[in-house]
């Protein structure tokens, strides 16, 4: 009778065991996603960062959410809604000397869900007076896309 027990709890484990390994297949890789995901976001922030350098802000905003709920930390406080987040480059950034020549780098992504992430970076401005820092941003991956709706960003003076 053990046996029997053994040799049908041993073919179960084997069932499940399959059927776990036939599913994956079927439905991929978690680390694939997570890879599409990364390239995506990424590919979001390349075309950001051509944007800036070409000094058209309008098509680096872009990347955000197109929402009165989108919101930016800075120094000079909170913005709110697109608008409003549009309002701040402008006045920041009102022509190409000020904007420079904008670099991101240290790229780290935390997946938060199937449709959130948490990216942390670096950025610099190449410019007379360079400025550089650091930046956390929150995106959701919408029916178009990944889009910012949340950016925090910082400058970071660098110590000498």
């Amino acid at each position: 009778m053990r046996t029997l027990i053994r040799a049908s709890l041993v073919a179960a484990g084997i069932a499940v065991l399959f059927v776990l390994c036939a599913q994956r297949q079927l439905l991929g890789k978690p680390g694939e996603e997570r890879a599409a995901d990364r390239k995506a976001i990424t590919a979001v922030l390349n075309a950001q960062q051509a944007a800036w350098n070409r000094g058209d802000i309008d098509a680096f905003l872009v990347g955000y959410w197109h929402s009165s709920e989108l919101t930016f930390s800075g120094s000079s406080g909170v913005s709110r809604g697109w608008d409003g987040v549009l309002a701040r480059y402008k006045k920041t950034y009102p022509d190409r000397a000020a904007m420079g020549e904008l670099d991101f780098s240290n790229l780290e992504f935390r997946f938060l869900g199937p449709d959130a992430a948490l990216v942390l970076g670096r950025w610099h401005l190449k410019r007379e007076n360079e400025v550089g820092g650091v930046f956390s941003l929150v995106w959701q991956r919408f029916p178009d896309g990944w889009k910012i709706i949340h950016d925090h960003t910082s400058a970071v003076v660098p110590a000498k």
